[in-house]
């Protein structure tokens, strides 16, 4: 089993000793970033949803993400696997060629370098991702600063979208996937459908942000209010966001019309938010969504107005459909 994985998988480029023994080698050459995600069948996605492929895929994007958002370039991850007895070996393989696709596309050079299999009631799927940093230091939320700009890199509210269609027309009444209006769902909304089960987001953009001088940074996982909040707080200041600029720049992606409420609350697109000093000028690629103004009563607002941050949280239970 474990050879059948490991032929899908390519090499990495700072490895000097791969998977087979107890751990791999890496050549590292300044400081490194390391980040660590936990994605469990039910909570994190359904199976009945994603195909082996872009599970693997959506494993890599969602690390890969974390990594540009400090401005390090994604150089190894680490995969551990734990399935039921019963799972396919194919599945296991797919898993793998998504991994190693993701990597390929969105980080070249990066690649798996080793990690685990092992047997659970459902599928878990832990990920650790390692970056270097090429002798600029991380960029991290605590440096956005009054006057700067805040702007935006990558799809906006497309996976939230694409997660409120899978749950209103391929769920059964009590939540659980099924995957018979799929087919159809994917060919009407191929755009939000892809953004959701296989992200792309801008990963090489995270260290031209830092080149360009990034002030604060982070990857939007769980919605951007709530990472914008997350940022805004662990600097000390506020932001607010303009709804004209979010609306021209992201109001139609791929074709596809993103309601204001989704660019706001939905998650999963893996974009990077960042802010800017004043004078600097945006990398291609990030749009200028609002401004850091100082701290007040909250930490987000929107067109000025006190803005409720609201996202993904999974300490709170939302009924299924929602």
């Amino acid at each position: 089993m474990l050879a059948r994985v490991l032929a899908q998988l390519g090499a990495a480029d700072a490895a000097s000793l791969g998977p087979g023994d107890d751990c791999a080698v890496m050549r590292v050459r300044g400081e490194l970033v390391v980040t660590s995600d936990t994605m469990i069948e039910g909570p994190d996605f359904r199976s009945a949803w994603h195909s082996g492929y872009e599970l693997g895929w959506k494993l890599a994007a969602t690390n890969l993400s974390d990594v540009a958002g400090m401005g390090a370039r994604p150089t190894a991850l680490t995969v551990s696997l734990a399935v039921p007895g019963d799972t396919p070996v194919s599945l296991l393989e797919e898993i793998a060629r998504g991994l190693d696709a993701a990597c390929r596309a969105l980080a070249p050079g990066c690649g798996v370098i080793g990690g685990d299999l092992g047997r659970a009631p459902v599928l878990v799927a832990a990920v650790t991702a390692l970056g270097e940093l090429d002798g600029r230091p991380a960029v991290t939320r605590t440096g956005a600063r009054p006057g700067d700009t805040v702007a935006y890199a990558g799809d906006l509210g497309l996976a939230g979208l694409g997660l409120s269609l899978l749950f209103a027309e391929s769920a059964e009444a009590d939540g659980t996937a099924h995957g018979r209006a799929l087919p159809g769902l994917r060919k009407r909304h191929a755009a939000a459908l892809a953004a959701q089960l296989a992200p792309t987001p801008p990963i090489g953009l995270g260290a031209v942000a830092a080149e360009a001088g990034a002030t604060a940074m982070m990857d939007v996982s769980d919605s951007l209010s709530l990472d914008a909040a997350r940022l805004a707080g662990a600097s000390g200041v506020a932001i607010d966001l303009s709804t004209a600029a979010l609306e021209s720049g992201f109001g139609v992606q791929r074709g596809q019309a993103v309601p204001l409420v989704a660019m706001l609350t939905g998650g999963e697109d893996h974009g990077l938010l960042a802010t800017f000093a004043p004078d600097a000028a945006l990398p291609e690629g990030f749009r200028a969504i609002g401004r850091v103004v100082p701290e007040g009563e909250g930490s987000l607002t929107l067109d000025g107005a006190a803005c409720r941050p609201s996202g993904w949280d999974p300490y709170t239970v939302v009924p299924p459909g929602s």
